[in-house]
């Protein structure tokens, strides 16, 4: 293995475990003291602990152990490492803060919550998905609901996360059942909002009579690819240059700063690219 490959690796996994660890703090801190089920195997955990007196960290163990075991005779080996080592790591994580070394836990207004519950769980999350990694818990019914019976999955695991939901409101109260469903909602919500963030990614074209400094600071100031296009003006019929740059959007004021400076001429178009493979983005896997 090279070590650039190396380096990505590591920061994959360290990137990863931050997101389990918040994620669970997000669980303990504020789900599980309010029994708020909001899907997963942490939800079911809950959902389960109000009938058989174990913790939710060890219940999820338990979950985890006994789907794995299933999705490999029923699927087969069709999860990474990264995945298995994630599933286990938010398992820990959860049984560590609220059994091992218990931490403060929020019992207060279902509201709060919810909201804090699910800013915590959803930012927690999107750095583990961006990252090529999940958490296990319904995922895994999923997969096999979409083996077997031909269920897309994302409806898998939507109608699996709002069966766990409503099943708090039987193991406790409608109340409950009521919030753990709108912590289903909010949660895959804010998930996509700060995914969107993290890997967001600009396209921009730019024609400008001072293409070669423009393309000059693309590849040594910002360290980013360009593509030049030939073209020819509608208007003059005269040929022209077209610069095409894929930025991450932190890096695009950076760019359009230096275009004013070169060319206050420039004429340059902006689009967003919600996903780019690649080197410098995102790994193809």
């Amino acid at each position: 293995m090279g070590s650039e490959k190396r380096i990505r690796l590591v920061k994959e996994y360290f990137v990863s475990t931050i997101g389990v660890l918040i994620t669970a703090l997000g669980v303990v801190i504020f789900l599980i003291p309010n029994n708020i089920a909001a899907g997963g195997a942490s939800g079911l955990a809950i959902v389960l602990n109000k009938f058989i007196h174990l913790s939710v960290g060890v219940w999820m163990y338990l979950i985890n152990i006994v789907l794995f075991l299933i999705a490999f005779i029923l699927v087969g080996f069709d999860f990474s490492f990264k995945t298995i080592y994630c599933t286990f790591m938010f398992n820990f994580f959860i049984d560590f803060f609220d059994r091992i070394i218990p931490i403060y836990k929020y019992n207060g207004d279902m509201i709060i919550a919810v909201f804090f519950g699910d800013i915590l769980t959803a930012i927690g999350m999107a750095l583990t998905f961006s990252q090529n990694a999940s958490t296990g818990g319904t995922d895994i019914l999923a997969k096999i609901m979409n083996k077997f019976f031909g269920f897309p999955m994302g409806l898998g695991i939507l109608v699996l996360d709002f069966s766990i939901g409503m099943s708090a409101g039987f193991a406790y109260d409608i109340n409950t059942g009521m919030y753990s469903i709108l912590a289903i909602i909010v949660n895959g919500t804010t998930i996509d909002f700060v995914l969107k963030g993290l890997e967001l990614s600009i396209n921009v074209w730019i024609v400008s009579e001072k293409y070669e400094e423009i393309k000059e600071f693309v590849l040594n100031g910002l360290n980013r690819g360009v593509t030049i296009f030939d073209a020819t003006g509608g208007y003059t019929q005269k040929p022209k240059k077209i610069l095409f740059v894929t930025l991450k959007r932190r890096e695009l004021h950076e760019l359009v700063t230096k275009i004013r400076e070169i060319d206050k001429e420039a004429f340059f178009v902006v689009n967003e690219a919600p996903m780019v493979f690649g080197n410098g983005f995102k790994e193809i896997v």
